[in-house]
This record gives structure tokens, C-alpha cells and sequence, in this order.
């Protein structure tokens, strides 16, 4: 494989690019202390929550500026209750208390009150496992998922670590993707379940020759209409679709027919809603995300997470180990990898010459978050699959964490829809330029794997036509009568 510095354009950059690599690795040590692995440190999952216990169930969340907190729902018949209140553990800025086995059970639903300096409000855990909506009014509540028949699984076995053979295969495998949003496939006017899509999508999928899905808004989301990508709850399956377990069958069955299963990881900014989400969450704007202008994304109205923080570090690299243990997903397509590299979300920037990308307009700490999260990911599962949705062309972007890059097996090769659908709308396929074809098929750095495609959701869910209807167009509604 190229390395990414046998690049001669990159020879002027070479202490740049070093550093961050360094200052990655810098941050890894620093964070696990050198003591253990940076996969086993990244399970924050694990210990904030609810989570039962052999005696009954431990209830902790981080907040540093909250100053009372309680956990109010079906137990406490939506009051504050002493019973519930939570208090903060001494030195630290986590709250959390243990409570009786029979004071929670299972199908509760549950949220926070918590008070601060000025003000008080109710909030969604952040590590909630389980989030519902209540179809009266509207609200998302968190929900005791603790079934006493655990999920068995028959087609998914945990990853093996360390394993050089999986690693192997991981090499080996072409991934040949279909990307998918389960409420959405459905010809019904309503939103389909996870069951529906197991039971009636993935034979499809895989009879079309497909090997891998790409399922979209799977973490939980106040908006449909944002199609997954505002997300409120990072651990929490949406349940629009069904139960855990439900999505859990869906991957086994996927899995049963040699599909891998990969999802739409949003960590490129976070839904701005304060009850529901995570802004706001303790009283300041800052908690998970940077203080004042350079927290928000004005383009996407949501928030900006600081990557620098190493709370905030703690919750993300543990939500990629998460859903991959948890619901055993093969991997990740990473959405809005150029919006968190540079400041300015990459907004009408061109990215013409190498230079840019060494300006001083990235944000150093999402790249090192980027290249900490394909390490999680790959020393957690070795066959796991990792894209990268990043426009920019960032130098190193699916490049080797050994060789300097950011880690990811692949980028997305966004400028080949663009190229399609052009030649379908002004050329005439008769005309069609097979040098340029050719070029722009293997337009791609020499260290970096890509995924091409003619169309995703970035095409259909903006108005525009499909590929099929582009080149149809009007003769669609004279020439596909059955008798022609």
C-alpha cells in the first residue's frame, strides 16, 4: 500500500501532518493512562446509566453544573421523590445513587429533573439504552428495557480481538452496499418496523447481490423528517421502528445471510433540542459541546461537539464500541467528516490546493477524535468497516493510523454522483466520454480505498430525480406499458 508521505505534494507538509499523528497517539496514552488498551477505556457505557445490579439497579450521570438531580417516572408517579434523588459523587462531577430491585422494573419510563444555578429543567440521560415517545404529547421519555428472556443471538458471535485472521478477511472483503432507512421501506404510507424491513427488505437486498446494508437513522431522533441526522440519543435505538431486540433480530437474520450491517454514526454534530437532547444538558452551553458561536452549526442548525474535551471523547469512543458489542454492527459510515474537520464546516471552500488543508482552519482535536475512533473501532472488531462521508479530499482521510492517516478503509467518493448524473441530464449517451468515465472512476489518493455510487439519500431526499427516471425522464409515462 502508497503511504501517504511518499506523496511528493505532501513533502512541504510532513511536520504538520506528523504532529497530528503524534498528538493523536499523545492523547490515547494520556487518556488510558498507558495501562490498558484505549478500546477498553472507551466504555462509558458500562458505568453511566441504568444498569442493574445483583442487588437492584445504579443509576450515574455526568454534570458539572447541576446542583440537585433526580430520577422521576412510572416509580415515582412523575414526582420528585426522595427515594429517586441522586447526589454527586464526592470529587468528581458524576451523580448517581443505587435504588432497591423493586422500585424500577422493567417497561418504566423514566427522565431527570435536575436543577442548576438559575434555572432547573427536565432532561433525557445521555446514556439512555431505550427512548419512547408518548403518542399524547409528544414527549421522548427514556424506558426501562431489562427483559428477563435475553436476546439470542444464532448468526452473530462477538468479534475476537487481536484476531489476524479476521484482519485478513477485513482486507480481503469488497464491500457492495445498499443504504437503506427502515421507516421509509415500506410502499405504505406509515412508518415501517425493523421486523418488516427483516422479514421483506433484506431478501430482496440479498438476491440483488448486495454483501453489505447500510442502515440510516438508527440512533434515536426527536425529527423524522431529519431522517436520522439529529440526533438526541446516542445509545438508544430508535424506537419509531420497534424494540431493541427487534433491531437485534434484524442484524442476526442479516448476518444469517451473509449480509454485514453497518450504520450511519452521527458524530459530526448533535441535535440542539435542550429536553431531548444533549445541549444545554447540566445549564451551560458548553457541557458537550464549544461555548458560544463556534458551538453551533448555522447551516445545519444543532450543535458542535468539543472534541478536545475528554468527557466528550469518553461518550463518543464509547458509543463506537457500543453499537458494535451491543447490537453487533459491522461498522460505520461515518456522516459530515468535512464539517468536523474545519471550522468553517468546509462551507464554499473548494479545497484546490494542499495548502488548505494545512492553514490553521482544521480543527486538530476532531482529527485526532477521528483517528482515536477508527482505532476503537478496528482493535474492537479487526473485520469492522469504517467510510468516511468526507468531500474535502483530506490528505491521509483513508489512510493507515501506522502510516499517519486518520484510519478510515474507505472515503466516499462524492464527485461520482455529481459526474453521473451530469452525463444523464446534458450528454447523450452515445457521447459519453469513456476516458472521463475511466478518470473519474479511479480519481482516488494512492493510499486510500473509496466507495462509488451513482446515487444515495443525498440525491433522493433533496427533491431530485433518481438516476432511473434521469435518464427515463418523460418517456416514462408512454414507453413502460406492459404491452410495450
Amino acid at each position: 500500500m502508497a503511504r501517504l508521505l511518499d506523496d511528493d505534494y505532501l513533502k512541504p507538509f510532513e511536520k504538520a501532518i506528523r504532529g497530528r499523528a503524534e498528538h493523536a497517539l499523545a492523547r490515547a496514552k494520556e487518556l488510558t493512562c498507558g495501562r490498558e488498551s484505549l478500546a477498553d477505556w472507551a466504555q462509558a457505557h458500562a458505568f453511566y446509566g441504568l444498569h442493574r445490579t445483583k442487588t437492584g439497579w445504579i443509576f450515574r450521570e455526568w454534570a458539572p453544573n447541576a446542583t440537585s438531580m433526580w430520577l422521576v417516572g412510572d416509580f415515582s408517579k412523575w414526582k420528585i421523590d426522595p427515594a429517586f434523588e441522586l447526589f454527586r459523587i464526592p470529587g468528581t462531577d458524576t451523580w448517581g445513587r443505587e435504588i432497591p430491585a423493586d422500585l424500577i422494573h422493567d417497561g418504566d419510563n423514566y427522565r431527570l429533573e435536575m436543577r442548576w444555578e438559575g434555572g432547573h429543567g427536565e432532561r433525557i440521560p445521555a446514556y439512555a439504552r431505550y427512548v419512547v415517545q408518548d403518542p399524547q404529547t409528544n414527549l421522548f421519555c427514556a424506558r426501562v428495557w431489562e427483559p428477563k428472556k435475553k436476546f439470542a443471538w444464532k448468526h452473530s458471535p462477538l468479534p475476537v480481538r487481536g484476531d489476524a485472521a479476521a484482519a485478513k478477511r477485513a482486507k480481503a472483503f469488497v464491500p457492495c452496499i445498499y443504504e437503506a432507512h427502515v421507516g421509509m421501506s415500506s410502499e405504505d404510507e406509515r412508518v415501517a418496523t425493523y421486523a418488516e424491513f427483516r422479514d421483506n427488505v433484506l431478501p430482496r437486498i440479498k438476491k440483488a447481490g448486495y454483501n453489505t446494508v447500510q442502515l440510516m437513522a438508527i440512533m434515536e431522533h426527536p425529527y423524522y423528517g431529519s431522517f436520522g441526522y439529529h440526533v438526541s440519543s446516542f445509545f438508544a435505538a430508535s424506537s419509531r421502528f420497534g424494540t431493541p431486540d427487534d433491531l437485534k433480530s434484524l442484524i442476526d437474520t442479516a448476518h444469517g445471510m451473509g449480509l454485514k450491517v453497518i450504520m450511519d454514526l452521527v458524530h459530526s454534530h448533535a441535535v440542539k433540542n435542550e429536553r431531548d437532547g444533549l445541549s444545554v444538558f447540566d445549564g451551560t452551553d458548553y457541557q458537550y459541546f464549544h461555548s458560544g458561536a463556534k458551538g453551533w452549526h448555522t447551516a445545519w442548525d444543532s450543535r458542535c461537539f468539543d472534541y478536545g474535551k475528554t468527557n466528550v471523547l469518553h461518550f463518543l469512543l464509547s458509543n463506537c464500541r457500543f453499537w458494535l458489542e451491543e447490537y453487533r454492527f459491522d461498522g460505520y459510515r461515518f456522516d459530515g467528516v468535512t464539517s468536523m474537520l474545519f471550522w468553517n464546516h468546509g462551507l464554499g471552500d473548494a479545497f484546490t490546493n494542499y495548502g488548505m488543508y494545512f492553514n490553521g482552519s482544521m480543527d486538530d482535536d476532531a482529527w485526532c477524535y477521528l483517528n482515536l475512533a477508527n482505532r476503537v473501532i478496528h482493535e474492537v472488531n479487526p473485520e469492522a468497516i469504517t467510510i468516511a462521508e468526507d468531500v474535502s479530499g483530506m490528505p491521509g482521510c483513508a489512510a493507515p493510523v501506522e502510516d499517519n492517516g486518520i484510519g478510515f478503509d474507505y472515503r466516499m467518493a462524492m464527485g461520482v454522483p455529481d459526474f453521473w448524473f451530469k452525463l444523464a441530464e446534458k450528454v447523450s449517451d452515445d457521447h459519453w466520454p469513456m476516458g472521463g468515465i475511466f478518470w473519474e472512476l479511479t480519481n482516488k489518493r494512492a493510499e486510500e480505498k473509496v466507495v462509488s455510487y451513482v446515487e444515495s439519500h443525498d440525491q433522493a431526499l433533496v427533491g431530485g430525480k433518481t438516476f432511473f427516471f434521469t435518464l427515463a425522464d418523460a418517456a416514462i409515462y408512454w414507453g413502460m406499458g406492459k404491452d410495450q
